[in-house]
């Protein structure tokens, strides 16, 4: 294996015409620069300099690898100086996926923040729902995934326990009520009291678990309407057309128009994180991004 050290000390010696002056131009001792040359001479297996008297020659072999040794010793100091800049956030890339309410309300004050500090760096953003956005986290699709799940829900600890998680915040769900239902004055609602409602549903994790909580309360919620787009869940609640649940960070990223939201009981609560992988959390980009997302998430 050549090593860039050696090939440092050829192009010396071949500039210089001596192991002397080589050594005094690189600084260090005569001895060293030989022990290097008879190293590299080992390395790709025939000589490459040829003394003669207090003269020192190229072999043919030697005057190729001169010629390749620019080339790779300024690709290795290009790519010297790329990492570094990596490593000192003077550049470096960020592959960030969200849900759609992680998307309004959290990160375009993480990513403002994080360009101020570190205008270098850049961040893509891409929306999924999870688990779709683990999914692809681990597929090495996306570098830190927002993602939220709900107390209690079956998969528990181990969904995540390959993963470095990051809290952010505790989302408490709200319903919503049309402005003009029986119930929209209401300081807090019970869910059975919503028994006999049209239901609008979001995002399949949500109704899997707007069943849950419902069937909990003693009844199975008769779901006519059923959609990821959150403004699109507020409009149809606005509209008349059912009632709702919706975590807080969703409708304080909507204009709730011709919309009541009251507390419901018993109270739902999901955890929201940033995830990404054990070894991606070391890379100084992906880690910045995860502190100016704990700090969006504190304000």
């Amino acid at each position: 294996m050549i090593e860039a050290r050696h090939l440092r000390v050829l192009r010396a010696v071949a500039a210089t015409g001596s192991f002397s002056a080589a050594a005094r131009e690189l600084g260090c001792t005569q001895p060293a620069v030989s022990q290097q040359m008879k190293a590299l001479e080992q390395s790709v297996g025939t000589p490459l300099l040829v003394r003669a008297g207090r003269e020192t020659r190229l072999t043919e072999a030697g005057e190729v690898l001169v010629r390749h040794a620019a080339g790779i010793l300024g690709g290795l100091t290009a790519a010297e100086e790329e990492v570094a800049a990596i490593a000192g956030l003077r550049a470096g890339r960020v592959r960030l996926v969200s849900f759609p309410s992680g998307s309004s309300a959290l990160v375009p004050t993480a990513l403002a923040a994080l360009r101020a500090k570190h205008p270098g760096t850049r961040v893509s953003l891409v929306e999924a729902e999870p688990p779709r956005s683990v999914e692809m986290l681990r597929e090495g699709d996306c570098d830190v995934a927002l993602a939220f799940r709900y107390a209690g829900a079956a998969a528990g600890e181990s969904e995540w326990e390959d993963l470095v998680v990051r809290p952010l915040l505790t989302d408490r769900l709200v319903g919503l009520l049309p402005e003009g239902h029986r119930l929209a004055g209401a300081e807090r609602v019970g869910m059975a009291e919503l028994a006999g409602e049209p239901w609008i549903a979001g995002c399949p994790r949500c109704r899997r678990h707007l069943v849950d909580v419902c069937e909990s309360a003693g009844f199975t919620p008769g779901i006519d309407f059923a959609t990821d787009d959150y403004p699109a869940v507020v409009g149809l609640v606005g509209a008349g057309l059912g009632v709702a649940v919706l975590p807080e960070l969703a409708v304080e990223s909507v204009r709730a128009k011709g919309v009541s939201t009251v507390a419901v009981d018993p109270a739902v609560e999901r955890e929201v994180v940033a995830l990404t992988l054990p070894d991606l959390a070391r890379v100084p980009a992906v880690s910045a991004t995860l502190a100016e997302l704990e700090r969006a998430a504190a304000r």
